[in-house]
């Protein structure tokens, strides 16, 4: 399965760590402006091209395959020796750590909405209970 929202949380992080801009990123990699910000957004209705992400992934210092390996869930390959292959993993996480974030936020305002539909009336008159029974 292709993750979109990986690859846009990947390229995000990375170009926070560089940093770089996104018109940086276009002048780079030869990919147009609006291409980059569907990626960027996981807007992309469209499959990219695998010279596309390579494109990218070249210009965040990464690695031709590693946006290719994000998108199915494989794991990136390094970006070189020392630290560089650790930075690259950390991002990687935190690019999942902000999905799963992401994910949880939009769960609990849909059980809110839940509660809020469903709930109302018990919610309130359990509330007015428990505000009388200490005064009372």
């Amino acid at each position: 399965m292709e993750d979109w929202q990986a690859v846009a949380s990947a390229i995000n992080g990375r170009m926070a760590e560089l940093p770089m801009t996104q018109q940086e990123l276009a002048e780079r990699s030869k990919v147009s402006v609006a291409t980059l910000r569907e990626l960027q957004y996981a807007t992309a209705t469209r499959k990219r091209s695998a010279r596309t992400l390579a494109a990218i992934s070249q210009a965040l210092s990464w690695p031709d395959d590693y946006l290719r390996a994000v998108l199915t869930g494989a794991t990136p390959p390094p970006s070189g020796g020392g630290s560089a292959g650790r930075v690259d993993n950390s991002s990687l996480v935190l690019a999942r750590l902000d999905q799963l974030h992401a994910e949880v936020r939009r769960l609990a305002d849909a059980v809110e909405r839940i509660a809020v539909g469903h709930g109302d009336k018990d919610t309130s008159s359990g509330r007015a209970s428990e505000r009388r029974s200490p005064a009372g």
